[in-house]
C-alpha cells in the first residue's frame, strides 16, 4: 500500500513508486488527511487505485512550468543577465508587485488636516444655592471632515473656541461579530505572518512537522470544510468548557471554485489538546487550534456608541452665545447638525463587549474596547482645547508576504502548495527585498518585470495564469486532455519566444540626466543594470570605463597593487599574468585583493590584521594546524579553517572548544534555548532538544 501525501504531488509520487516496484499486482493507494490511528486504520480498510487523472494533472503542471521556465529563463539570461529566471507563476507575482510600485511612484500627496477637541461634560448650574457638581470624564472628539483648505481649518478653530458646545447626538447600536472560517493554506500563511511574524516558508515547515507528528490535518488545502466528526467534537468541547450558549454549528462556503471539498480545512486532530508539546511549534499550533474551535462558536455581541457634538446654533438675537440655555439650542426640538457659521460635527466612537462568544477563544482577534463617558443628547460640553495636525495623503501600501498571498489567491494565481515557493523564489532571485515584512522590488526585479510585460504580457497576465490553473484542475477531474492542453499552449508560446531572440539587451536603461557627466572623460552617461542594481556608465564604454552610483559616488574598477600573484604569477614568471588587484565586494562591504586571472586562479590575499580579529583560538580538528576563523558567505556567517582552501573544514556556528561526548566532534554555539550543540549533523547531539524529548 502506498500512503504518500493526499494531493496531486503525492499521487504522482505513488504512481512513480508503483512503476519502479517489480510487482505484477499493482500496489493499492491509501489516503488519509491526519496521521492518527483511527484515520490510518480507516484508510487501510478502504484501499483504492491510483488516480491517474491526478497523476496527469501533476505531470501537466510540472511540464508546463518547465516549458515556460526553461524558455523564458533562457531568454532572460541573454537579454538581461545570466542566472536570472522567469516562471509561469513567479512572473505574475513580480508583475503585481511592480504594478503597486508604479502606483506609489505616480502618487501625488495632498495636504489635509485633522482637528481634535478635548472636552468634559459641563457641570449643571447651581440650583437653590446647591454648588455645581464637578465635570465628568474627559473625552476627545475628532472633526468629521478632514479639510484641505487652511482657511477652513482656521475658521473651525476660531468658531469652535468662541462657541458653546453641546452634545447633538448619542447613538447606540448592538452589533455582532461572526467567527472566521477554519484555516486554509493561504489564510494560515497570512495570519501567521501578521500575528507571529513568520514567513510563508517557515509557516509551512512548522505545519509539516505538526502534521507529521499527528497534531494537525494535512496543511495544503484550499477547503474550509470540517468533517462531521470533527465538527461534533468541537461543539462538544465548546459546550463542556464554555457552556451551551457559546456553541453554534457553522458550515463555511469555500471561496475557491476549484477547491477539493473532500479535503478538510487545517484543524487539530485532537480537539482537547491545547498545546503541541513543542515550544518552537506551539505558537502556530495554538493559532490553528483557536481558529478551528472558534469557528463553531456563537457570535460576539458589542455595543457600539457614537457621540456627536457641535457648537450651539444662534437661533435668535437674544440667544447670542445661548448654548448655555437649553431653551435656545433645543428650541427647534431637533439637535443641530451644524453649529454657528456651519462647522462640521465632531464625533467619537467607542465599543463595549456585551457577550464574548468566539472571542473567548480567539483573543488575538478581539482588539481593545474603547468605552466612552456617559453623555446625554443636549448636554453641554466644556471645551478644554482644540488642536490641529497637518497630514498628507499616503499612497497605497506595498505588499507584505501575507498581503501578496491574499492578492494571488483573489486573482486565482497559484495553489496552496505553491504560495510559499513563490515568495521564496522572487526573494532568492533578488527580484524583491524584504524590510520589516514589506516587499520592495529591486532594480533587477524591475528590469525583468518590465521586459516580460513589454514582450510577454499575455503569458504573465492574471487572465492567462488563472485560466491555465483552471485547465490544470480540469485535467485532474478528467474533463480535459493532458497532451492536447500542452500542445495548444506550447506551439504559439515557443514561436513568441523565438521571435524575441533578436531583441537588444535590456540592461541599457536609457540616458542619464544631462547634468550627470563621466568622471573620467566628461562624456554623457547612460543608465545600466549590474548585479548590484542600476548605475551610470560612460556613453563611450568600453573605450572609457567611467562609472557612477546613482547617488553620484564614483565606481572604481580593479586597481593593480604592483605585486605578482604568489600562486601563479611568481611561479610562472610570465609578465602580465597573475598580478594582484584590489576588487570591490559585490555587497558594498569593502574591498579585497585577489589574482587578476580569476576564475582560472582563485587566490585571495588575506588581511592578517582582519584575520587575527576573526580567529576564535580553536584549533582545526581536521588538519590540526589552522585556527577556526569567522567567514562570511552568500548565506551569512560561518566558521572554517584558516588554511582554506588547503583544508576545507567548516561549521555553521562559532566553536566553543569543547568536544562532543557522543561522537568526538567539535562542539559549537547553539540557539537561545540550546546553549551548545555538536557540529556533526549526523550526531544526535546536533539537536539535543530532540534527544531530550526522546528520553
Amino acid at each position: 500500500m502506498l500512503a504518500t501525501d493526499p494531493d496531486r504531488e503525492g499521487e504522482a509520487i505513488a504512481w512513480h513508486i508503483s512503476e519502479i516496484l517489480e510487482n505484477k499486482k499493482k500496489p493499492k493507494r491509501v489516503r488519509f488527511y491526519e496521521i492518527t490511528k483511527e484515520a490510518v486504520q480507516e484508510a487501510i480498510a478502504k484501499p483504492e487505485n491510483i488516480d491517474m487523472k491526478l497523476v496527469k494533472a501533476q505531470e501537466a503542471r510540472r511540464v508546463l512550468d518547465r516549458l515556460v521556465g526553461y524558455d523564458l529563463s533562457g531568454l532572460i539570461w541573454k537579454k538581461v543577465r545570466y542566472g536570472l529566471s522567469a516562471g509561469r507563476v513567479q512572473s505574475p507575482a513580480l508583475r503585481i508587485i511592480m504594478e503597486r510600485e508604479r502606483e506609489i511612484r505616480a502618487f501625488v500627496p495632498e495636504k489635509f488636516w485633522k482637528i481634535f477637541g478635548l472636552f468634559e461634560p459641563s457641570p449643571p448650574p447651581a440650583i437653590n444655592g446647591t454648588p455645581p457638581q464637578a465635570g465628568g470624564e474627559k473625552i476627545t472628539l475628532e472633526c468629521s471632515e478632514e479639510p484641505r483648505d487652511e482657511k477652513l481649518v482656521e475658521k473651525i478653530l476660531t468658531e469652535g473656541k468662541k462657541g458653546t458646545w453641546i452634545v447633538s447626538g448619542v447613538k447606540e447600536s448592538e452589533q455582532k461579530r461572526s467567527p472566521r472560517a477554519p484555516f486554509t493554506t493561504s489564510t494560515l500563511q497570512q495570519t501567521a505572518s501578521s500575528r507571529l511574524g513568520y514567513s510563508p516558508s517557515r509557516t509551512m515547515q512548522i505545519a509539516q512537522k505538526l502534521y507529521e507528528a499527528g497534531h494537525i490535518t494535512y496543511m495544503r488545502t484550499d477547503s474550509t470544510n470540517l468533517s462531521g466528526v470533527a465538527q461534533g467534537q468541537i461543539l462538544s468541547f465548546v459546550k463542556k468548557e464554555y457552556g451551551d450558549v457559546y456553541a453554534q454549528a457553522r458550515i463555511y462556503k469555500t471561496k475557491s471554485k476549484n477547491a477539493q471539498e473532500a479535503h478538510e480545512a487545517i484543524r487539530p486532530t485532537h480537539i482537547d489538546k491545547l498545546h503541541s508539546g513543542h515550544d518552537d511549534y506551539d505558537r502556530l499550533y495554538r493559532l490553528i487550534w483557536e481558529r478551528a474551535i472558534s469557528s463553531q462558536m456563537a457570535d460576539a455581541k458589542l455595543l457600539k456608541t457614537k457621540i456627536t457634538a457641535n457648537i450651539a446654533p444662534l437661533l435668535n438675537e437674544e440667544g447670542v452665545g445661548g448654548g448655555n440655555s437649553k431653551k435656545n439650542h433645543l428650541a427647534s426640538g431637533t439637535p443641530p447638525q451644524k453649529g454657528g457659521e456651519g462647522i462640521p460635527d465632531f464625533v467619537a466612537t467607542g465599543s463595549r463587549l456585551l457577550f464574548p462568544g468566539w472571542l473567548s477563544v480567539d483573543t488575538g482577534a478581539r482588539g481593545d474596547d474603547v468605552e466612552l463617558p456617559m453623555c446625554k443628547e443636549g448636554e453641554n460640553l466644556k471645551l478644554l482645547g482644540l488642536s490641529d495636525q497637518e497630514k498628507f495623503t499616503e499612497p497605497p501600501g506595498r505588499y507584505s508576504e501575507a498581503g501578496l498571498i491574499k492578492e494571488l489567491e483573489q486573482r486565482g494565481i497559484g495553489r496552496p502548495s505553491t504560495y510559499a515557493s513563490i515568495m521564496r523564489t522572487i526573494e532568492d532571485r533578488g527580484y524583491v527585498r524584504k524590510e520589516n515584512k514589506t516587499l520592495f522590488p529591486t532594480d533587477v526585479g524591475e528590469v525583468v518585470s518590465d521586459f516580460l510585460e513589454k514582450h510577454f504580457a499575455n503569458y504573465i497576465s492574471d487572465t492567462f495564469t488563472a485560466e491555465m490553473e483552471d485547465e490544470l484542475d480540469e485535467i485532474s477531474r478528467g474533463e480535459r486532455e493532458y497532451e492536447k492542453t500542452l500542445k495548444d499552449f506550447y506551439g504559439p508560446f515557443l514561436k513568441d519566444v523565438k521571435s524575441k531572440e533578436k531583441l537588444e539587451k535590456a540592461t541599457n536603461l536609457g540616458d542619464a540626466p544631462k547634468d550627470i557627466k563621466c568622471p573620467k572623460c566628461g562624456s554623457p552617461m547612460i543608465v545600466k543594470l549590474s548585479r548590484g542594481g542600476k548605475f551610470y556608465s560612460c556613453f563611450k564604454y568600453p573605450d572609457c570605463d567611467g562609472a557612477l552610483m546613482l547617488d553620484g559616488t564614483e565606481l572604481k574598477g580593479p586597481e593593480e597593487t604592483g605585486e605578482m600573484c604568489p600562486e601563479c604569477g611568481e611561479k610562472k614568471g610570465k609578465s602580465g599574468e597573475g598580478k594582484l588587484i584590489v576588487r570591490q565586494r559585490r555587497d558594498g562591504t569593502g574591498s579585497f585583493i585577489s589574482c587578476s586571472r580569476y576564475p582560472k586562479c582563485k587566490f585571495i590575499k588575506k588581511d592578517e590584521a582582519e584575520e587575527a580579529k576573526k580567529r576564535t583560538g580553536v584549533m582545526c580538528p581536521l588538519c590540526k594546524k589552522g585556527d577556526i576563523t569567522e567567514r562570511r558567505g552568500r548565506f551569512g556567517i560561518f566558521y572554517s579553517c584558516s588554511n582554506y582552501p588547503g583544508c576545507k573544514f567548516a561549521i555553521k556556528a562559532k566553536p566553543t572548544g569543547n568536544i562532543c561526548k557522543l561522537c568526538g566532534s567539535l562542539m559549537m554555539e547553539g540557539t537561545k534555548t540550546i546553549p551548545e550543540r555538536c557540529s556533526n549533523n549526523k550526531c544526535p547531539n546536533y539537536r539535543p532538544d530532540k534527544m531530550n524529548r526522546m528520553k
